[in-house]
C-alpha cells in the first residue's frame, strides 16, 4: 500500500485519557507494516471539502488490523471527530502504510533507546509492541516525557511491561505534575535529566525521538553533544511549536 487509498473499517475505540483514543482498523489486503510507520486519514464532508493528516500506527503489525492513537487538537479539523464521534462500524479512507527510515526492525540486534514527548510515545509504542512479540532479545528503554501522569498513554500496557518484561525498562519526566509519592518535583527535561535516564553513549544503542519540533530538536543537541553518533539518532516530529516538556 502507498497512494493508494482503501476503505479501513473501525473494529475497536478505546480511551487512553480524557483527549486521546486508540482507535483499532481492520482494512482488506492489508499485509502487516513496519513499526514506526504511519498512514494518511481523509475525511470528506458533504459538499466536498476534504482534510487528510497523518497518524503513526501504535500496533505491532497484525495482518490487516492496525491502531492509531488520536491526540485531540482543540482547533483540529480532523482529530475531534477520531476522538469524538467515530464509532465502531463507522468506515474511514485511509493511505498507507509510510516510512522506511523511522521504523524498527526485528532483525535489528542493537539496544535501542526511545525518547518521547506527550503523544510522540505513538510510534515509539509500535517498536514496544513489536519487540514484545519478537524473538529479539536486545534491550529496549524508554523515556517518556509528560505534563502530568493525567496525559500518558498507555499507562496500565507499559506499567506492566516495565515490571514483569525483562525486554523493557521505562522512565518517566513529568513537566507540571507528578504522581503521588513521586520522588522528585515536576520540571521540564533537561540535559542531565535526559543523560541520567537512557543507555549511554559508550553503549552505542539506536536511538528514536518523537514529539513535537522543538522537542526532538532540543533533544537530539544533547545527544549529539553528549557524544551520541548522529547516524544513530533517528527522528520523527509533528506539528506544534510548544518548548522542550
Amino acid at each position: 500500500m502507498s497512494s493508494v487509498w482503501h476503505v479501513a473499517e473501525v473494529v475497536g475505540v478505546v480511551p487512553e485519557n480524557a483527549t486521546t483514543r486508540t482507535i483499532r482498523m481492520r482494512v482488506d489486503g492489508l499485509m502487516g507494516h513496519l513499526a514506526g510507520q504511519h498512514i494518511d486519514i481523509r475525511l470528506t464532508a458533504e459538499d466536498g471539502y476534504t482534510a487528510i493528516r497523518s497518524y503513526s500506527v501504535a500496533s505491532a503489525s497484525t495482518g490487516e488490523h492496525l491502531e492509531i492513537t488520536v491526540d485531540e487538537l482543540p482547533d483540529g479539523e480532523v482529530s475531534p471527530y477520531l476522538v469524538r464521534e467515530l464509532s465502531v462500524g463507522d468506515q474511514l479512507e485511509i493511505r498507507g502504510p509510510v516510512g522506511g527510515w523511522f521504523v524498527w526492525r526485528p532483525s535489528n540486534g542493537h539496544r535501542v533507546q526511545l525518547i518521547g514527548g506527550g503523544s510522540g510515545v505513538v510510534p515509539l509504542m509500535s517498536m514496544i509492541r513489536a519487540h514484545q512479540a519478537s524473538n529479539n532479545g536486545s534491550p529496549f528503554r524508554l523515556l517518556y516525557s509528560l505534563r502530568s501522569p493525567d496525559a500518558s498513554i498507555y499507562s496500565d500496557e507499559l506499567r506492566r511491561l516495565d515490571q514483569e518484561s525483562a525486554k523493557l525498562m521505562v522512565d518517566y519526566v513529568y513537566t507540571r505534575s507528578t504522581p503521588e509519592g513521586w520522588p522528585a518535583t515536576p520540571a521540564r527535561l533537561t540535559a542531565d535529566t535526559l543523560l541520567g535516564k537512557i543507555f549511554p553513549a559508550e553503549v552505542n544503542p539506536d536511538v528514536f525521538v518523537c514529539g513535537q519540533t522543538v522537542f526532538v530538536e532540543t533533544v537530539a543537541d544533547w545527544l549529539v553533544m553528549a557524544g551520541y553518533s548522529p547516524e544513530s539518532i533517528k527522528t520523527e516530529r509533528f506539528g506544534g511549536t510548544g518548548g522542550i516538556r
